[in-house]
C-alpha cells in the first residue's frame, strides 16, 4: 500500500462515517468490467457496486452523453420541459412495454419504493402494506417498514404504522380489502439471492385482483436487463401494477424510476408526486445512453447466456452446494461450514471483488451485464483452484 493510498483511507475512515466495511483497496478508475485500484493494480468487478454498473465501467457511450449534457444543462427541475428528460423516459417506457404507461423519475430505490407505498395507498384509499421476511427495500423509513430483513427493518424500532411482514406462503391468504398494495422482491437479493417460487408470485397476483390490493415489484436489482430480460415483471404472466428501478438504472450516476400501468396513471394527479432531483438533465442523459447500450449490446440475452454458463460451470464444483438466482443476479449457496466471507476473501487476493449477503454461506455474484465469455471463464477458473 503506497502512500497515497494510506492518506485516502486515512481521511475516509476520519471524515465519512464508517457505514460500510470496505474492502482494503481504494479505486481510482475503472473500464468494461475491470476496476484499477491507486496502486495501478487491475481487479474483475463481479460486484459492480452493488449491482450498479449495468454497462461496465466508463462505457464510452455513457461517458459521452454525461459529458455533453453536462456542457449544456446541468441541471433544471420538472417545473420545465426538457430534451433529454423527454428521450430518456420515452425510451425506458417502451423498454418496459405494456401494461407499463408512464414513469415517475427519482434518485434512487429507496425513493421509488417510498412513493410506489405513497401511491398505493392514495390510490387504493387503503393504509396496508404487506411485504416479505427476507425482502429489502432501502433504508429510507417507509422502506424499511416494508423490510424483512431484522438487521435492516429494526433499525432504532421506529416502524411505520400498517406494514405487514409475511413469509412468503402466507402472504397471499393475508390479502384483504384493507390491504392497500404488497410489495415484493422476485429475487431476494440481500437475503442469499432467493428467488420466489412463481406459484407463490401467480397466488399473490390472483389475491391482488381478488380483493382490489395493488401488486408492486421491487425490481431494484433484478430490473433493467439484470436477470435476462428487461423486467422480471411478466414472468409467469404476472404483471404488477407497479414496478419500481434504480441500481443499473444510469450506469452509476443517481436514478431511479417507479413504472405504472396505464389503468393506474389514470389515478395520478399533480402534486400527488414530487421531488427536486429525480429527472435531473445529467441523470436522464446518462439513462438514456444506458438504455440505448442495454438494446444496441443485446445486454439482457448476454445476461441470460453467462448466467446459465456460470450456474452450470460453478454448480459442479465441490464445496458449492447450490447456484440460486438468474441471469447476472446469483448467489452461491456454500456447503458445509464454508463462509462466503472467506470465499469473498480468497477471491480478493485473486484481485476478483465479490459481494455477501445476510446469508453467511451464500456469495453474490452481479458483475456488470456487459461481461464477456472470456471474464466468467477467468471467474470460474479462479473458484476452481481456490
Amino acid at each position: 500500500m503506497n502512500t497515497i493510498t494510506k492518506s485516502i483511507q486515512s481521511d475516509e475512515d476520519r471524515y465519512q462515517l464508517p457505514t460500510y466495511a470496505k474492502f482494503p483497496i481504494s479505486i481510482e478508475r475503472g473500464q468494461g468490467c475491470y476496476v484499477y485500484d491507486q496502486e495501478g493494480e487491475k481487479y474483475l468487478d463481479f460486484y459492480a457496486g452493488h449491482a450498479v454498473t449495468s454497462t461496465g465501467h466508463c462505457h464510452p457511450r455513457v461517458v459521452e452523453a454525461i459529458q455533453e449534457q453536462a456542457s449544456r444543462l446541468i441541471f433544471y427541475s420538472n417545473v420545465a420541459y426538457n430534451g433529454v428528460r423527454a428521450r430518456a423516459v420515452r425510451k425506458l417506457v417502451e423498454m418496459a412495454g405494456q401494461p407499463y404507461y408512464q414513469a415517475f423519475l427519482v434518485n434512487s430505490g429507496s425513493e421509488a419504493n417510498e412513493n410506489a407505498i405513497k401511491l398505493a395507498r392514495a390510490i387504493s384509499e387503503r393504509r396496508e402494506i404487506i411485504s416479505t421476511v427476507g425482502s429489502f427495500h432501502g433504508r429510507s423509513y417507509g422502506a424499511l417498514s416494508s423490510t424483512g430483513i431484522p438487521k435492516y427493518a429494526n433499525y432504532l424500532n421506529t416502524p411505520v404504522p400498517r406494514h405487514r411482514i409475511l413469509p412468503m406462503g402466507e402472504v397471499a391468504a393475508a390479502v384483504s380489502t384493507e390491504t392497500a398494495a404488497v410489495l415484493i422482491e422476485p429475487i431476494q437479493s440481500m437475503a442469499g439471492v432467493r428467488e420466489i417460487p412463481p406459484s407463490h408470485l401467480s397466488q399473490i397476483h390472483q389475491a391482488c385482483k381478488k380483493h382490489g390490493a395493488l401488486l408492486i415489484f421491487d425490481e431494484v436489482q433484478t430490473g433493467v436487463a439484470r436477470t435476462g430480460s428487461f423486467l422480471y415483471a411478466g414472468r409467469e404472466n404476472v404483471y404488477p401494477d407497479m414496478v419500481t428501478l434504480a441500481k443499473g438504472i444510469a450506469s452509476g450516476f443517481p436514478a431511479g424510476a417507479l413504472l405504472v400501468t396505464g389503468a393506474l396513471a389514470k389515478g395520478v394527479e399533480k402534486g400527488d408526486l414530487g421531488t427536486t432531483f429525480g429527472g435531473g438533465p445529467l441523470a436522464c442523459a446518462a439513462m438514456e445512453a444506458t438504455l440505448e447500450v442495454i438494446e444496441a449490446e443485446n445486454v439482457a440475452e448476454n445476461a441470460a447466456r453467462l448466467g446459465a454458463y456460470l450456474k452450470k460451470a460453478l454448480c459442479s464444483f465441490q464445496g458449492i452446494e447450490q447456484v440460486q438466482g438468474r441471469g447476472l443476479l446469483l448467489g452461491l449457496k456454500l456447503a458445509g461450514e464454508i463462509k462466503a466471507k472467506d470465499l469473498q476473501r480468497a477471491l480478493l487476493d485473486r484481485r476478483i471483488l465479490t459481494g455477501t449477503s445476510v446469508d453467511p454461506q451464500v456469495l453474490r455474484l452481479m458483475p456488470p451485464l456487459t461481461l464477456t465469455q472470456h471474464e466468467a471463464d477467468v471467474f470460474v477458473e479462479a473458484v476452481k483452484t481456490l
